[in-house]
Formats: C-alpha cells, sequence, structure tokens
C-alpha cells in the first residue's frame, strides 16, 4: 500500500535538499574556499612581484590623477590595498578597500601604516554585500585570471558597476581583450620519449604509456610561458569587452571563432590564449608572449594528437568558455579545430585548481 502523500513530502523534506538549495551550498562552499586561498600570503607574494602587472595599474592611476583628484572609489578585491593606496596618491578624496578574506587585517595595517587611514575605509565583505554611503566615481579592480575569465571575479565587478557606479564614472581596467594561437611544445616529444628510455634504465618496455601520456597533457590545463618563437600563426581575437557595458549573462557564454594561417613548416601541439586589458588614457596591460612576462603568462590547452603543418596551411576552428556547472569560479573550455579541409576535432578543458 503506497504511504499517505504528507508522509511522502516528509520523508522527501527530511531525505533530499531541492536542486536549488544544493546548488546554493556547493557555490557557497566554492566561494568560501575561493576567499580562503586569498588570505594565503603566497598568493600576494607572486602579485606584487609581478612588476609589469603592478606597475601598469600604478601608471594607469597616477597618470589619471586629474579625473581622481577629489573622486570617490572602490577597490574591488583590493588585497594587500595596494591599488587604495595608489588611488589615494592620485588625489582621490575616498577609497572604500573591499576584500572579502582575511587578508582585510592586512589591508588595514597596510592603509593604517601608511597613514591613509582617513581616506581608505578597509570593508571586509563581499562586493554584492556592501552597501556604500555614497555613490562612486571609480571603479578599480585586478579581476582577471587565468584565460582572463578563470576565477570568475568579473561578475562581481558588474554588480558593484550596475549598483553603484555614477553615470560617467570610470572603471580601472575599462577594456578587456582576449587572444587565441596555435603553438609547437619543443619538449613535447622530449617528454614521451622518456618511456622509450625506461627500455635502457630497468630493461622493461613501457612505449604502451606513450598513448596514455598524450591524452593526461591533453587533458590538464597548463599554464606556461610560451616563447614568441613558438606561435605558429598571428593570433585571432576570441572576445573584446568594454567594461562599461558588458553584461554578466555575457560571461555565461564567451564564444570566437578563428582561422589561422601558418607560418612555416611544423608540428602545433596544441592553442594558447592571452590577454590583453585597457585603462582610460591609453594604459595598456597585456599578458601576450611577445611582451614582458606576466605572472598570468599565457593558458596553454593541448591537442591529443599533435598534427603537422606548412607555410599557409589553415586552421580553423571555435573556442567556447563557459563558467562550470558546480562551482562558477572555474571553466569549461571547449575548442574545436580542422586543419585544412580535414575532419573537425572537439576536446573540452575543466579549468579547475589543477594545473600544470
Amino acid at each position: 500500500m503506497a504511504a499517505p502523500l504528507n508522509d511522502h513530502m516528509k520523508r522527501r523534506t527530511e531525505d533530499e535538499t531541492p536542486p536549488g538549495e544544493e546548488a546554493d551550498r556547493k557555490r557557497r562552499r566554492h566561494d568560501c574556499s575561493y576567499f580562503k586561498s586569498y588570505a594565503d600570503i603566497g598568493v600576494h607574494e607572486e602579485m606584487l612581484s609581478d612588476t609589469v602587472r603592478t606597475n601598469a595599474y600604478r601608471y594607469a592611476i597616477l597618470k589619471n590623477y586629474e579625473r581622481l583628484r577629489g573622486s570617490v572609489v572602490a577597490d574591488v578585491g583590493a588585497g594587500t590595498g595596494i591599488l587604495s593606496v595608489f588611488c589615494v596618491q592620485a588625489g582621490a578624496k575616498k577609497v572604500y578597500a573591499i576584500e572579502a578574506s582575511d587578508m582585510a587585517g592586512q589591508t588595514e595595517a597596510v592603509v593604517n601604516e601608511n597613514k591613509m587611514a582617513e581616506r581608505i575605509d578597509v570593508i571586509h565583505n563581499a562586493v554584492e554585500s556592501v552597501k556604500f554611503p555614497e555613490q562612486l566615481d571609480v571603479i578599480v579592480s585586478e579581476w582577471m585570471g587565468y584565460c582572463l575569465f578563470y576565477e570568475s571575479m568579473l561578475p562581481s565587478v558588474i554588480h558593484c558597476r550596475d549598483r553603484w557606479l555614477k553615470q560617467g564614472g570610470l572603471m580601472f581596467p575599462s577594456t578587456a581583450t582576449l587572444y587565441i594561437a596555435p603553438f609547437y611544445d619543443a619538449e613535447y616529444d622530449n617528454r614521451l620519449e622518456f618511456w622509450s628510455e625506461i627500455r635502457s634504465v630497468y630493461k622493461l618496455s613501457m612505449e604502451s604509456m606513450k598513448s596514455y601520456a598524450k591524452q593526461s597533457i591533453a587533458k590538464q590545463v597548463h599554464v606556461n610561458t610560451i616563447p614568441p618563437e613558438a606561435i605558429q600563426a598571428h593570433a585571432q581575437k576570441v572576445c573584446h569587452l568594454d567594461l562599461l557595458t558588458v553584461q554578466a549573462s555575457d560571461l555565461k557564454h564567451v564564444q570566437g571563432e578563428f582561422r589561422f594561417e601558418c607560418f612555416g613548416r611544423t608540428q602545433v601541439h596544441g592553442f594558447c590564449t592571452w590577454f590583453d586589458v585597457g585603462f582610460p588614457e591609453g594604459v595598456t596591460l597585456t599578458t601576450s608572449p611577445y611582451a614582458e612576462e606576466t605572472h598570468w603568462s599565457q593558458t596553454a590547452f593541448y591537442v591529443e594528437e599533435p598534427f603537422s603543418v606548412d607555410q599557409d596551411t589553415c586552421i580553423s576552428g571555435s573556442i567556447h568558455i563557459r563558467p562550470h556547472r558546480e562551482a562558477a569560479r572555474f571553466l569549461d573550455i571547449s575548442i574545436t579545430h580542422q586543419v585544412n579541409s580535414g575532419p573537425k576535432h572537439t576536446r573540452t578543458h575543466l579549468m579547475n585548481d589543477c594545473f600544470v
């Protein structure tokens, strides 16, 4: 005999979490882990050691001193507070340094150390929960992650912009552009040859491991410094964002098509991405392999089967970038490519914390 409906509903309430609540719970856990990572001193050592990054922000802020003088600024994801200090040095009247991680205590210490407590208010909270006492003239944020979108911090900046930025306000940075290009890895064959050398060392064969090694390399996302000579065609633009107008919904599926004509005879081992961000008054920060190295390096996505190309060989295809379904700060990145008129190959990469 079937149980009464109310008993069934009671058991369901006790034993099952509604899908929406479970998703919210996972998101909160993931966010908690994310913010906790930014309390680690190593993260801030890496970012401040990146003088290309930090000096680009400093130069952009100070170059815009006439527009920052007397302004109200939000520094979203303030970290150590260095960008907040730069804004005060440029003449900002008030800076709200927003830091959700436990680094906020150190942010306040840096503010006090620089005798700026009257002009910088440190707020230990996620920006979505902050109620500013006034509208903002400027939003400053270093929100960019690997492959531009990793960590998915940009929606938080957009939320702050839509809720608090005055008409005609400034965004630092104000634009962002993502690029993709095919590349050659000079060390790839050596990694595979390792399995052939096992015979001479241990007197047994492990040639069968080569195919597994290829799969493993292609499965992971790699954050590497790609030398300029390894780039095998002119980069193609995946997307360009105007930070004053881009919407959070635009970030749920970023896609771009590409068509490369290769420089010469070589092998292609995969595709790599990098980005530029632009600031008011023409200041640019780039993570290009043709420029000085940054802590972002380039993000590499290997194909499982490298392929040969000649001069003017055509590689066409597309890239699709989406927040991961269960952990929005991670990314699902799908790349489809076709060599000349050959078959199409598609590979999807999960961009999580397991970088190589």
